[in-house]
């Protein structure tokens, strides 16, 4: 099985952005397995700005995307599976790349660790009901 090119083209565009003197967005699709704060998700979606006045500790692995982020000042710890993520694009010029919703199934080992790092920390997990995933490019300005 080879490695999904989402997250090194995920990297790329960040890269972009903060070479262009641009600032890093993502549009992520929302469900139990995505942590953010709710009260900023609109129907099913939120849009997140990842530059690095807005975020710390930003990594994109293979897998996640993981930050730490204020929202009315109070710190958040930010987990989006890649495949949520459906767009990247800079605030300032709209450039950017849209990718296929890729729905996160975990398997058996790493829906145990999740349950876990949720029963240590609830009050981050979304409190909204999920939504089902919408296929396709959505215009965002």
């Amino acid at each position: 099985m080879t490695t999904s090119t989402k997250p090194y083209f995920l990297r790329a565009m960040y890269e972009w952005c903060l070479d262009n003197n641009q600032t890093p967005h993502i549009l992520a699709w929302v469900n139990e397995h995505t942590r953010v704060p709710g009260q900023y998700v609109k129907d099913g979606q939120i849009v997140l700005n990842i530059g690095p006045v807005a975020s710390s500790n930003l990594t994109i692995d293979n897998d996640w995307v993981h930050f730490a982020a204020r929202f009315s000042g109070v710190s958040h710890d930010i987990w989006i599976p890649v495949g949520h993520v459906v767009h990247i694009f800079a605030r300032e010029s709209g450039e950017g790349l849209g990718f296929e919703l890729e729905e996160y199934r975990p398997d058996e080992q790493t829906a145990t660790a999740q349950s876990e790092l949720a029963d240590t920390d609830e009050k981050a997990a979304v409190q909204s009901e999920p939504a089902s995933p919408k296929k396709g490019l959505k215009l965002v300005k």
